[in-house]
Order: structure tokens, then C-alpha cells, then sequence
């Protein structure tokens, strides 16, 4: 199952995606966006709403961030050994973690935003966890229990405030300088995480390529230690780290600039595409 977050027309709901259509709940449905589906644990009854209604017509959609309001958005760093090499650090002995507001992150094809105040912006593709239950104190082997899916996450990082201490938020969190979407996957519809591909384009040419499994913490474990510290909730969204090939390690870096495209592509999950705007 595949479902959206989504405006049409000025209206934002909720959509299935399905045999290349889309299929958004009508006016009046019971649950107030994505993050209240998967509160209420009606995701197929959320489906077969929205398969009894027309598909929409696709000049009068637009995709909005895949959980508007989340709760929580982690976000794991320095988690491949290939980015770990090139960001010349040694793997860390627990997942480095950092946060992004909401209104960090658009929605697919909705433009990214160069921040102002930075001459450094970079692309980094991810694979990230959307929380479907509650969970707090959950053993390795029960995570799945809490994972409502998966999706794709561009976490766009203004390298030169990134670097202005240890904690790296600052350089996370310009207005619009990330992405996350297009939908929501569910794992019946996937293999093990670890056996998928990610693939990170700019302007068609590819950036970033490499397994999920090439992880050091898995996603197990990555939710496994967040729900040691905090209780998830349904909407909660884990980014799992970026692999080699970002920006800033070229020879010259490759900065993100107005006019680019930016596509994060994983296996089975689907492709987050932004344009690149001032």
C-alpha cells in the first residue's frame, strides 16, 4: 500500500497511490491527515475509502511533506562506512543523532529553498522510518511491530553552519531545504530494508549510489535506541543516515544551486524529485 500526503486544490488530505492513479479521501473523512490514519491504525480502511472515490486529476494536486506535522523527525549521522570515511571520522559506537523541524521539509516536486545564509548547500539521500504505533522501551526483535513504513527523505544540509559546532541542527533546518516523500511504502510491499538501493541524482547524474545494508546501525537498531530515550508516536519519521558521494567530499565540492533537480531514488519505495530554487 502507498499513500500520500496531499493538496488538492486548497484542500489537504490524505490520497491512496495506486495503478498510477491517485486516489484522495473525500471531504469529511474521520481522520485529520496521514499522521491521524496512522494514529487511529486505519490504514485499509483509510484505503478502501479512498479506492471507492475518482482519481485526481494530477494538474490539480500537489504532494505536501508526507506527514505535515510530525511529532518528531530524527535523523541519524555519519551512518555508511563510505560517508563515515569521507567525512574523515571513525564509526561511531552509538547512532549520531541530530533533529529537522517540520517546516524544514516540502513536499515531492515542491521547490527546495538555497538557504540565504549559506554558500554551501548539499544534497544528502536517505531512507526514512515512518512510526505507525506507539513505542517506547521496544526490544530489537519487535520493531517491526511499530513501523508503518517507509519513504524517502533529502536532507538538504548548509555545510559552513553545520560546521559551527558539534551539533550539526543549525545546518539542518533552513525553511524548505528539505524533502521528504513521495509516500508512504508499507513493508508487506518490501524486502528487508537492507537489501534495498539508494540513488541520489542532481540534474540526472548520479551522486550517491549504495546499498541500505551498507549501514552500520540497521534499522532495528536505529529504532530500537530512539525508543530508549523517548517515546515514538504514530507520524514519527527516522531518517537513517546518507551514504558517500555528498557535496562538500568532491574535488571541487558540488554545492546545490537554483535551476538544479534533485532525485532521491530507493528500490521499491519510489523517487523524491525537487527543483532547486533561490
Amino acid at each position: 500500500m502507498r499513500l500520500a500526503s496531499a493538496l488538492v486544490g486548497d484542500r489537504p488530505t490524505v490520497a491512496l497511490v495506486e495503478d498510477g492513479n491517485i486516489f484522495p479521501l473525500p471531504e469529511g473523512a474521520p481522520w485529520p491527515g496521514l499522521k491521524g490514519v496512522l494514529a487511529a491504525g486505519a490504514l485499509e480502511e483509510a484505503a478502501a475509502l479512498a479506492r471507492s472515490q475518482r482519481a485526481a486529476d494530477a494538474s490539480a494536486l500537489s504532494f505536501l511533506p508526507l506527514i505535515p506535522d510530525p511529532g518528531k523527525v530524527l535523523c541519524v549521522g555519519v551512518n555508511y562506512l563510505p560517508h563515515i570515511r569521507e567525512m574523515g571520522r571513525e564509526p561511531p559506537p552509538w547512532p549520531t543523532l541530530f533533529v529537522r523541524f517540520a517546516e524544514s521539509l516540502v513536499g515531492h516536486g515542491e521547490p527546495l529553498r538555497v538557504p540565504a545564509a549559506s554558500s554551501e548547500y548539499d544534497y544528502e539521500g536517505e531512507l526514512a522510518i515512518v512510526i505507525g504505533r506507539p513505542a517506547y522501551r521496544i526490544r530489537r526483535q519487535d520493531v517491526a511491530d511499530c513501523i508503518a513504513g517507509y519513504t524517502c527523505l533529502m536532507d538538504g544540509s548548509a555545510r559552513d553552519w553545520q560546521r559551527h559546532t558539534s551539533q550539526f541542527t543549525a545546518g539542518k533546518n533552513f525553511p524548505a531545504s528539505g524533502s521528504l516523500g513521495p509516500w508512504l511504502v508499507t513493508p508487506d510491499e518490501l524486502q528487508d530494508p537492507a537489501q534495498l538501493r539508494l540513488e541520489t541524482r542532481i540534474n540526472g547524474e548520479v551522486m550517491q549510489s549504495a546499498s541500505i545494508g551498507e549501514m552500520c546501525f540497521d534499522v532495528p537498531a536505529i529504532v530500537e535506541y530512539c525508543a530508549t530515550f523517548c517515546q515514538l508516536m504514530p507520524g514519527d519519521v527516522i531518517s537513517t543516515g546518507t551514504p558517500g558521494g555528498v557535496g562538500f567530499a568532491r574535488s571541487p565540492p558540488r554545492w546545490l544551486r537554483p535551476g538544479d533537480r534533485v532525485e532521491v531514488e530507493i528500490t521499491g519505495v519510489g523517487t523524491l524529485s525537487n527543483p532547486v530554487a533561490a
